[in-house]
């Protein structure tokens, strides 16, 4: 740790950025373990706005969840990322760089059900089945590959009047339903 004002600020992505600074290992887990720790998962596949990746660890610590970062997802050390977890990011269970099909495939042979948030044609969330849950989340502008959401056991979509919904808005909601099926 040091608290060197100057040094700070010509490090710092921020305009006004306060001390003092750490420096830590990574926190992150694999896929394989994060279905160990956790009985419900979110995985977001593409999901590439390091504040909607933050927000969704945030969510995912408050509901007891574990999250998985696909390859091509937004870096879990970003700068923006890390502040938009406000300091769940030490606490949460989170994989990165992992092969979507794969952890899907990896939950199902451990019992998860698997879940792809769809806009549109899906199951109501409150139609999730009780019981370890992989809910996998889409990028803001495509929303899951088509093949990724064939690997799942079902679709939920959320009703909504608009469009779609912010991937972080739409995973937290998700992550609810599961928290109040699964956890505690």
């Amino acid at each position: 740790m040091f608290d060197a004002p100057e040094e700070v600020r010509r490090l710092s992505s921020l305009t006004t950025p306060t001390g003092p600074v750490g420096v830590f290992e990574y926190v992150d887990v694999s896929g394989e373990e994060l279905l160990l720790r956790r009985q419900v998962v979110v995985l977001l596949d593409g999901v590439q706005d390091p504040g909607n990746v933050g927000t969704v660890i945030r969510s995912a610590h408050a509901f007891g969840a574990g999250v998985a970062l696909s390859v091509g997802s937004a870096d879990l050390y970003n700068p923006k990322t890390v502040r938009a977890t406000m300091g769940s990011l030490f606490s949460a269970a989170v994989a990165r760089e992992v092969d979507s099909r794969e952890l899907v495939a990896a939950a199902k042979e451990a019992g998860f059900t698997t879940v792809a948030a769809v806009s549109r044609g899906g199951e109501r969330p409150s139609g999730v089945p009780n019981g370890p849950v992989v809910i996998a989340v889409g990028s803001e502008g495509s929303g899951l590959p088509e093949e990724l959401v064939g690997d799942c056991d079902l679709g939920v979509s959320i009703p909504s009047e608009a469009e779609s919904l912010n991937a972080a808005v739409a995973a937290s909601i998700l992550l609810y339903e599961a928290h109040i099926r699964v956890l505690p």
